[in-house]
This record gives structure tokens, C-alpha cells and sequence, in this order.
């Protein structure tokens, strides 16, 4: 890994994401881009509309001109505080800043093109307004994104133990390819666990076991369980039980159709649990 993506807005989300960043960087050697993408969506507010139609269209550029102005400003200030922080704790071999309007899933094709992993925060600036929710902006860039995403708790913690949550499909092989390989993960306690319907016990077993070989092989001693039960439920109660600091898991599966009747397991496991979570697809 040579790259790291760091998306940050106003929330206290973009801290802990500068705290996750810092931390990366003094295990490993990567360069760090800072983004702050300005959202369209705040121009278009039923108060500017307003200022519109009672004040008419010049005094109205005027305004949209202040207001795209102060965010600018705001731009600047909030990419400038987290290239401090990072640096002020952190190792990075290079830092750089970007500041683009839009939207940030939209502008994820771009930015992913040179990293090899995109950490943002669970929600957003408005997340006090809406604790019981995942932020929708994180939703639709795990679900864009080609690389892997490491999704911020709200709160920082130095990652001691890990948990890989892993059924055997291409997005866990990725994920555990991708704590073998990366050397962030090298002096972490590790447990690697599977959650099987009773039919399935066999295959995801062997699964399991081929998972432990190539950690195993990498260096690292993980700790390898099969649990039952639903999964989602099973997942979280095991990362409580065993105070774990990071989740390890492949995200949102391919049949959208059932997403949509039963839900999704990831969306489940994201929103029940505290942790910050690294996501694989």
C-alpha cells in the first residue's frame, strides 16, 4: 500500500480520520492526500431560493458568490488543521491537499485512481442530528469505490486487535490478502472468525482454514472461531466479548433484490457496531 485517501468535512469524523491516517502512516511508508469536497447541495437550500425570488437575480449572485467565497475559506482552514494533525503525530512520506465542488462519490473515480485505500468517517457533519443513521455520503462511496475503505468511528483508538469476519467469498479473500500483505497489522493481536448455517459448516470450515494458512504464513498468529446464529448479531457480540478496536469485513454482497426485501448484513453489522471498520467488495 503507497497510498492513502483521506476524505474530511466540518464533523468530528474528519479528526478521527486524521488520527486513523496518522497512525498508518507511522507503521507503514505512504503518501497521504487530504480531500475536502465542497457539496453542491448547500447552495441550493430552500433559504437561497428565497433570497432569490424577494431580492431578484443580481443581489442573488451576489449572495451565491459570498456564500461560495466563505466556503472556500472553509476549505482551506479545515484541509490546513488536518495536514497539521497528521503531521504533528504522524510519518507521512508526502501530504498533499485537494479542495474540489460537487459531490464526493462523484468525484471518487478521479481521486481513487492513485490510492490504494479511501478512509472517511461513519457520517458526516449533520451526524449529531441523526445518530441512529449511517451517513448516506459514506454509504454510496463504499458501494462505488474499487479500493478498500476504512470507515472512522467517531473516536480514535490505537488498533491492538482486529477481527477478520470472513465467509469464504472474494471480497474476505481480498480483505485477508490484504492483512497479510500490508504490514499494518504485524504486531496486532488478530481473530479470524466465520459465521455458518449449519448446512454449510463443512465448506465454510475448510474456508477458515485456508484463511488461517495465509495469515499464517504472513507471520501473524490469529485466533480462528466458527460461530452460529445470524450473522450480523454474531459478529458484533464476538468484537464486544473480545474488545476488539477494528473490524475486517467484505461489504454489501451482489443481489440487490434481496438487500432491498432483508436488508444488508453489512449495513446491519456498520450501524450496530462502534468500530471503525476496513471494507473490502
Amino acid at each position: 500500500m503507497n497510498r492513502l485517501l483521506v476524505c474530511i468535512d466540518g464533523s468530528q469524523y474528519a479528526i478521527s480520520c486524521c488520527d486513523f491516517a496518522a497512525w498508518i502512516s507511522r507503521r507503514i511508508e505512504i503518501e497521504i492526500e487530504i480531500v475536502y469536497v465542497t457539496d453542491l447541495r448547500q447552495f441550493e437550500v430552500p433559504f437561497v431560493a428565497d433570497l432569490s425570488g424577494s431580492l431578484g437575480i443580481q443581489p442573488f449572485q451576489a449572495v451565491m458568490g459570498q456564500l461560495q467565497e466563505l466556503e472556500k475559506k472553509k476549505a482551506e482552514v479545515a484541509l490546513s488543521q488536518a495536514a497539521k494533525r497528521i503531521e504533528e503525530s504522524g510519518n507521512p512520506v508526502s501530504l498533499a491537499k485537494t479542495h474540489k465542488t460537487g459531490f464526493l462519490v462523484d468525484c471518487l473515480k478521479e481521486l481513487e485512481s492513485n490510492a490504494d485505500l479511501v478512509l472517511l468517517g461513519k457520517r458526516g457533519e449533520n451526524a449529531n442530528f441523526a445518530t441512529d443513521h449511517l451517513g448516506s455520503t459514506m454509504e454510496r462511496v463504499v458501494r462505488a469505490a474499487t479500493i478498500p475503505c476504512l470507515v472512522a468511528s467517531r473516536e480514535f483508538k490505537p488498533i491492538r486487535r482486529i477481527l477478520i469476519s470472513y465467509d469464504h467469498g472474494t471480497s474476505c479473500r481480498k480483505a485477508v490478502d490484504f492483512v497479510s500483505e500490508s504490514g499494518l497489522f504485524n504486531e496486532t493481536e488478530i481473530h479470524l472468525i466465520t459465521v455458518s448455517p449449519k448446512e454449510e459448516e463443512e465448506a465454510r470450515l475448510e474456508g477458515l482454514k485456508d484463511a488461517e494458512t495465509k495469515l499464517v504464513n504472513s507471520g501473524l498468529e490469529p485466533n480462528c472461531q466458527m460461530l452460529h446464529g445470524e450473522a450480523a448479531p454474531a459478529v458484533i457480540d464476538y468484537a464486544v466479548e473480545n474488545q476488539v478496536d477494528l473490524l475486517v469485513m467484505g461489504a454489501y454482497g451482489h443481489n440487490r433484490i434481496r438487500q432491498l426485501i432483508i436488508g444488508s448484513s453489512t449495513t446491519e453489522i456498520l450501524s450496530g457496531c462502534q468500530l471503525p471498520t476496513l471494507l473490502f467488495r
